[in-house]
């Protein structure tokens, strides 16, 4: 399997373990709307490695995360029933886009 352009890592910051099963659907901007490229959901580790092709044109793409479904799986309460990540595509450079997740709260940045 190849790498795509775009991945991501999901960390159950809360639990302090990686987080399984949540569904990540890939959006790239096309012309003020949002179109579906490509849908995932992280493995054992946390990990997505297939959101879509293995390179993107320059625009504006966004992750969406499946977080409720997530917890509802374990039980627990949250208050993002989902997240979105908008990020810039500038270049040919790999772009990991991770997420700390907590039922409360959620951070980002841009990994490598």
């Amino acid at each position: 399997m190849s790498v795509s352009h775009v991945t991501t890592h999901v960390l159950d910051t809360g639990a302090g373990r990686p987080a399984a099963e949540v569904a990540v659907v890939l959006y790239q901007n096309d012309g003020g709307s949002w179109r579906e490229l490509a849908r995932s959901a992280t493995d054992a580790d946390g990990r997505a490695k297939d959101l879509g092709p293995g390179q993107l044109a320059p625009g504006r793409y966004r992750l969406n995360f499946g977080t409720g479904d997530y917890y509802a799986g374990l039980g627990t309460a949250t208050f993002f029933p989902e997240v979105d990540l908008v990020f810039e595509v500038t270049g040919d450079e790999h772009y990991h886009v991770p997420l700390l997740l907590s039922p409360f709260a959620y951070s980002t940045y841009r990994g490598s």
